[in-house]
């Protein structure tokens, strides 16, 4: 077979010129027919001679393709296209792909999601920019789509960290995310990067296995661990070893790229999975080639929340989640007073801060089973046995990590700007973007003042790491976040892994799907910020 090649016609139906996307889209369902004439109907050949077997599984690579594009495409006229090729192969009678599941997300119902067919100008144009670097419309990206403005900074920042001039060469930037993704058995991202890896020439032999990277890579190991799981142990002497380690030796410059792609990566597994991002369309587990069940209704369209069942469970707890609303619409505004009024002293903010980063310990993240991971992530990483739960069993003192001494706007944005030029600025904007984001609502509320709440979500985060604001009353954690909601942020920035649908549904119940979204945009970028800090202070003492 003539495989379709990529770069070009594949690439095309990305331009905005809508004639070179028709031109495109008219060479690819000649490609596809032929192909399709060469293999035959399925049932037709008994026994394919092992060359038609492989154009098969090329077949198959291109329709799941094709139904990618047919439904996560930005351009319609593309969208109605790739369903019209599909539409005709079938008719010949060779089988087509469906999707699994319902949408971008398990817990968000596909409807809530922003179409891409149905949104403002605004949205549009970044998921057409999007589609055009990336050559798809990722769910990572539709559902950041309920914040356009973040997820323009989002994406900005991330092409520049992946494409752009930079320190580290392309193979070794995918790589590292690999390895970052693999350390919270993120198998999404990982086999995104996979491709990337594989796209920009990397060397298939890495992917077996850490020990198949150079050294170089390997010794990044150790970082990459320490960052994900405890990054308030990590020292000079971590530092040292990269820098100092003769031929397989980091530059500062590479180990500051090294270090955003590790945190970066580590806090969009964090995303990933508190927002339950499925499989992309094209992908392994993301499409199948068998027919539906013969009921037509399956156990994914209650997951996705299609059906009765789940419209019962909402009005059930309607009342009640309402209740929740106001309580903690009051609590804000007590707390508001109250700090207008009398202010605590610096010994009772000290004692209140140890005392939430004592009582954060033993917030459990989600106990279910231990999850082995799969060999497919876990050969990119040592030591899957080190996780952040060994650090509250064990019950180790964080020593605290007072902002007044090293901060981001102080100290981590002119390190990070200095040794590759930009970054700092665009990671800074994505910072702002997340904690300042607000639309004055909470729920079904109109002109609300969020910022105490935000504030206590990002500080306690903080706390969970050891990091403490001087000027900040921590007694205002334990009055704004409730215990359903500090367990799932634990989980989600400590072991995201362990995530559940139950877990997402239990916290705000009344609040809408963007507003939970929001809330992990939150966690993300606090828990990438927590980490950068603790490395970037490390490398500071390394240089002092």
């Amino acid at each position: 077979m003539d495989v379709i090649d990529p770069a070009e016609r594949w690439g095309a139906l990305a331009s905005k010129d809508e004639n070179s996307r028709d031109l495109a889209m008219e060479t690819i369902r000649q490609e596809v027919m032929r192909c399709v004439e060469n293999i035959g109907p399925i049932g037709e050949v008994s026994s394919p001679p092992a060359s038609a077997a492989v154009s098969q599984f090329e077949l198959n690579a291109v329709l799941a393709r094709l139904l990618m594009l047919s439904k996560r495409c930005p351009y319609a006229d593309v969208r109605e296209k790739c369903a019209w090729v599909l539409q005709n192969v079938q008719e010949i009678g060779v089988r087509i792909p469906r999707p699994i599941g319902s949408g971008p997300s398990r817990f968000i119902p596909e409807k809530e999601i922003l179409q891409v067919s149905k949104v403002d100008a605004r949205t549009q144009s970044i998921f057409q920019d999007a589609f055009s670097t990336m050559g798809r419309l990722d769910n990572i990206s539709l559902v950041m789509g309920f914040h356009p403005r973040y997820l323009e900074s989002f994406l900005r920042t991330q092409h520049y960290l992946l494409q752009m001039d930079g320190p580290l060469s392309l193979q070794y930037r995918h790589y590292i995310g690999i390895m970052a993704a693999a350390r919270h058995q993120c198998s999404y991202l990982v086999n995104l990067h996979v491709s990337g890896f594989l796209h920009v020439g990397g060397d298939p032999k890495w992917l077996n296995g850490l020990e198949g990277a150079p050294q170089k890579l390997q010794n990044l190991g150790e970082l990459n661990k320490i960052l994900a799981h405890r990054p308030w142990l990590v020292t000079k002497a971590h530092i040292e070893h990269l820098l100092k380690t003769e031929e397989h030796s980091w530059s500062l410059a590479e180990l500051i790229h090294a270090v955003v792609l590790l945190t970066h990566y580590h806090s969009l597994a964090s995303y990933a999975f508190g927002c339950g991002i499925t499989p992309e369309i094209h992908c392994d587990g993301g499409h199948t080639f068998r027919p539906p069940s013969v009921s037509g209704y399956c156990a994914c369209d209650i997951a996705n929340g299609n059906g009765a069942m789940v419209e019962m469970h909402c009005n059930h707890q309607g009342t009640e989640a309402s209740c929740e609303v106001e309580v903690l619409m009051e609590k804000m505004k007590q707390l508001q007073e109250c700090r207008d009024e009398e202010e605590a002293t610096q010994e009772e903010m000290t004692t209140r801060f140890e005392r939430e980063k004592t009582e954060s310990m033993l917030v459990g993240a989600a106990e279910d089973e231990e999850m082995v991971p799969s060999r497919d992530v876990s050969r990119h990483f040592e030591d899957p046995s080190y996780g952040y739960k060994d650090f509250s069993r064990r019950g180790e003192h964080v020593p605290t990590f007072r902002v007044q001494d090293y901060s981001w706007e102080d100290h981590g944005y002119s390190l990070v700007n200095r040794l590759y030029p930009d970054v700092g600025q665009l990671l800074d904007e994505k910072f702002q973007m997340a904690y300042n984001l607000t639309y004055n609502t909470m729920a079904t509320h109109k002109d609300v003042d969020t910022s105490t709440l935000r504030r206590a979500i990002w500080n306690y985060i903080h706390c969970m790491f050891g990091i403490r604001y001087d000027d900040y009353d921590y007694g205002e954690i334990n009055q704004l976040l409730d215990r359903n909601f500090k367990v799932y942020i634990k989980t989600v920035v400590c072991s995201p892994e362990k995530i559940t649908k139950r877990m997402y549904e239990s916290f705000w119940r009344q609040f809408q799907h963007s507003e939970k979204v929001h809330v992990n945009l939150l966690l993300m970028e606090a828990r990438m910020q927590a980490e950068l800090l603790y490395a970037l202070r490390a490398i500071t003492r390394y240089m002092t």
